[in-house]
C-alpha cells in the first residue's frame, strides 16, 4: 500500500543549492576559503551545515576549532535567508505534484539537512507549508544523511497521532542526491531519484529515476509500493 511521500527539500522542492553554496562561500571568505561549484556538488551538497563545516576542518581546508562552528552556521543561515528573499524559487512542477498527492489523500512530509528557519521561509513564501504534515530539519537529528536517522524520525513523527502506523515500505522518498537515497534505502523506504542536481548515473541506487516530478503519476507511485 502507498500511503506517504517523504521529500528532501533543497534540490527537490526548491532550487536553492546554488544559494547554499553562495552563503557558505560568503562566510568562508573571511577564512580565506572558497568552495568551487564542482567540489560542492561532489563532496558537500548532501551534508548538513554542521557536517559540512566539520568536514572542511577535518580535511584541513578550514583552520578553525570546532567550537566556532555554531557561529559560522548562524552567519550562513542569515545570509541564506537574505538570498532566498530575492532569489529563492520552487522547482517547476512541484506545486502540481503536491496537489496530485493531496487529491489522492497521500500524506506528505519533508526530511531535510537544511535548517528549519530556511525551510519555513521558503515554504511560507511559496504558500506550500500546508501540504506537509511533518518537517524534519537538521537541528532535529544527530547524524545527517546518508545516516537514516532523519527518515526514521520523520516516520516516528507521522505515526505519533495514528493508531494505524505508516510502515517504511508504504512510503516513497524523493531525493536528488546519493546521500539521501542511501539514507532512504537504509531506512527501508522506497526511492525515487530526480536529476535536478546529479545525472542519472549518480542516482542508480534509486528504484526509479526521473528528470522532473511531472513524470510521476499516482499509478506508478503505487506500483513502487506494491
Amino acid at each position: 500500500m502507498f500511503r506517504a511521500v517523504l521529500f528532501d527539500f533543497d534540490g527537490v522542492i526548491t532550487d536553492s543549492e546554488i544559494l547554499h553554496l553562495r552563503a557558505f562561500n560568503s562566510v568562508l571568505s573571511s577564512h580565506g576559503l572558497e568552495i568551487t561549484k564542482k567540489d560542492y556538488y561532489t563532496a558537500y551538497l548532501g551534508l548538513t551545515d554542521l557536517d559540512c563545516f566539520k568536514t572542511l576542518i577535518a580535511e584541513g581546508r578550514l583552520n578553525l576549532d570546532v567550537s566556532g562552528i555554531d557561529d559560522l552556521i548562524s552567519q550562513k543561515s542569515v545570509i541564506f535567508e537574505e538570498l532566498v528573499e530575492t532569489e529563492g524559487s520552487i522547482i517547476e512542477g512541484v506545486r502540481d505534484f503536491l496537489a496530485m498527492l493531496k487529491h489522492n489523500s497521500i500524506i506528505m512530509a519533508i526530511c531535510s539537512g537544511a535548517l528549519m528557519a530556511e525551510i519555513e521561509v521558503i515554504l511560507g513564501q511559496a504558500r506550500l507549508r500546508s501540504f506537509f504534515e511533518v518537517v524534519v530539519s537538521a537541528e532535529q537529528v544527530r547524524r545527517g544523511k546518508p545516516d537514516p536517522e532523519g527518515f526514521l524520525l520523520t516516520l516516528q513523527k507521522l505515526n505519533r497521532q495514528r493508531q494505524d502506523a505508516i510502515e517504511a515500505n508504504e512510503c516513497i522518498v524523493i531525493e536528488d542526491s546519493h546521500w539521501g537515497l542511501e539514507a532512504a534505502n537504509e531506512a527501508g523506504i522506497h526511492t525515487v531519484g530526480v536529476t535536478n542536481s546529479y545525472d542519472a548515473e549518480q542516482l542508480t541506487m534509486a528504484e526509479k529515476i526521473v528528470s522532473h516530478l511531472g513524470e510521476l503519476n499516482i499509478e506508478n507511485l503505487r506500483q513502487l509500493c506494491s
